[in-house]
């Protein structure tokens, strides 16, 4: 018997840098809006038939609000109709977005190496452009998220 067969996205989403963000209203990125938008779009870009079968494995695994990192699972046969969705992705909520593809694997480990070098990384440049207005609970809220990418499982 052979196991299903998926495929992994590491993603990183670019906010429009362009829209003036209140500090009241910060932008969150979670699980659940970007689920919505990416299953929105395949339904907009491939009708319902393309919608029922692209979410039978398609799951948001990890998401990363602070560095916007994420890894999508899907299907191996529909991977190509999520991405293509994912980059038809123009806005989650009221929020302008684009994503960018950072690692495509058949593994949950190999995406969990490249999420965590990326999230370190972004993590590093988030400090230097806060500096002292870095939250102090930041770096806990960043550990957490690195614990969270370790603990990935199918």
């Amino acid at each position: 018997m052979v196991g299903f067969k998926n495929r992994y996205l590491v993603m990183e989403v670019f906010v429009d840098p362009n829209k003036d963000f209140s500090l009241d209203e910060p932008i969150i990125i979670t699980q659940f809006n970007l689920s919505k938008a990416i299953k929105d779009s395949i339904l907009t870009n491939f009708g319902e038939c393309g919608l029922a079968s692209s979410t039978n494995s398609f799951q948001v695994k990890y998401v990363n609000p602070i560095t916007k990192v994420c890894i999508f699972r899907t299907s191996r046969e529909e991977y190509q109709k999520v991405w293509a969705a994912i980059t038809m992705v123009r806005s989650i909520g009221n929020c302008p977005v684009v994503f960018n593809l950072l690692d495509l694997s058949g593994s949950i480990k190999a995406c969990k190496q490249a999420a965590l070098k990326c999230d370190e990384s972004k993590f590093e440049q988030h400090k230097l452009l806060a500096g002292e207005r870095l939250p102090a609970d930041a770096h806990q809220r960043m550990q957490n998220c690195i614990e969270k990418i370790k603990a990935l499982e199918h």
